[in-house]
């Protein structure tokens, strides 16, 4: 593995709901192998193991996003410089969320979850965020999904074999509430709720938004509105599509594109 070199910025890998840390395994190591530092944090609590936390559902229930905010702050204000953040799905919004308080150098996020304000809310959407919204208890719970629902909402473009592998291998319930609370009621609410951002924010980090064209739970649509938010920003917001990919575009097959893409972009529009 190769030494990190002077130039090569770090990058901090933020993981979304229904995963854990684990599912950056294999960027780490490809990052790491082109010379860069990672930082994979998780959030408060869910520091144990995929197969501890499927047996203390309590603790993923309890989980908060402001703390796990204020979290993932100190992980990035404690590097030497400025890293590349990267998030996946919730990981997304706790990357947008970053990058407003004027953290990051460049930052990516993939089939990201979206702040507060975005209202599009396609049938793919609701169909994959059923399980949850269905019960209103549910918002008090963690809540997984069966391997039939994980198929559908994350990896609907590989075979029910390989989703059922990645679902035992990574797959935790999710903070009901979170997607209650963020996902369903945060926009309807009055005044600002935890996931608001100032999507007109001029001095912020370049941001890139990486969309899944076959992605189920976050779907196009869902993803070039969140974009759009930023239109009124000097700073830089591109997206990408990856046309034939899914919610789980950094794991399945091909990943590497999805990876070397994401790097190239922000190292070639990082801040100085």
């Amino acid at each position: 593995m190769s030494e990190p070199t002077t130039n090569a910025l770090p990058i901090v890998l933020i993981h979304g709901l229904w995963m854990t840390a684990r599912s950056w395994d294999r960027w780490v190591e490809h990052y790491r192998a082109k010379g860069h530092e990672v930082f994979v944090p998780t959030y408060p609590g869910f520091e144990i193991e995929v197969e501890a936390l499927r047996e203390r559902p309590e603790v993923i229930a309890e989980a908060s996003v402001p703390a796990t905010l204020d979290h993932l702050t100190e992980v990035v204000e404690s590097l030497d410089r400025p890293p590349i953040i990267m998030g996946h799905s919730f990981g997304g919004t706790f990357t947008q969320l970053l990058v407003n308080r004027g953290l990051g150098a460049a930052a990516v996020v993939i089939d990201s979850a979206p702040p507060e304000g975005v209202r599009v809310n396609p049938p793919a959407q609701i169909k994959s965020l059923f399980p949850v919204l269905k019960n209103p208890a549910n918002r008090h719970r963690a809540v997984g999904f069966t391997k039939e629902q994980f198929h559908y909402a994350f990896a609907n473009t590989v075979s029910r074999e390989e989703s059922d592998a990645a679902y035992d291998r990574l797959h935790i319930p999710a903070p009901g509430s979170w997607v209650w609370s963020y996902g369903l009621t945060a926009n309807w609410r009055p005044g600002h709720q935890e996931t608001w951002v100032d999507y007109d924010l001029d001095d912020r980090a370049p941001l890139l938004f990486i969309i899944g064209g076959k992605d189920h739970l976050m779907p196009p649509s869902v993803i070039r509105s969140n974009a759009k938010k930023y239109r009124n920003s000097e700073a830089t917001t591109e997206t990408y599509e990856f046309p034939d990919r899914s919610h789980f575009t950094g794991v399945e097959p091909g990943w590497e594109q999805v990876a070397d893409y994401a790097l190239e972009w922000a190292t070639s529009h990082a801040r100085t």
